[in-house]
């Protein structure tokens, strides 16, 4: 297994962190691993393209009915002979 070193944390976040981690019986280092499992797998939520995310983002405005214009014939493609 792998271990990180964090270093520059903020007293008052290590305080949190202990407090938090006595909160559920752990030790900090549990509870630094809990919450990284945690988050990190709520990150991995479906993939989605762009055009999904685009809809998701703009639904709660509604949508809009557009006119479909007629198809036209296509034009004859041009000749290199």
């Amino acid at each position: 297994m792998a271990s990180i070193t964090v270093r520059n944390l903020d007293d008052g976040l290590k305080q949190r962190l202990r407090v938090r981690a006595a909160a559920n019986g752990r030790s900090m280092e549990q509870e630094v691993r809990e919450i990284l499992r945690v988050t990190l797998q709520q990150d991995e939520g479906p993939v989605r393209n762009i055009g999904t995310a685009i809809h998701e983002l703009f639904r709660p405005l509604g949508g809009v009915d557009l006119e479909i214009p007629a198809r036209e014939p296509m034009r004859e493609p041009p000749r290199f002979d």
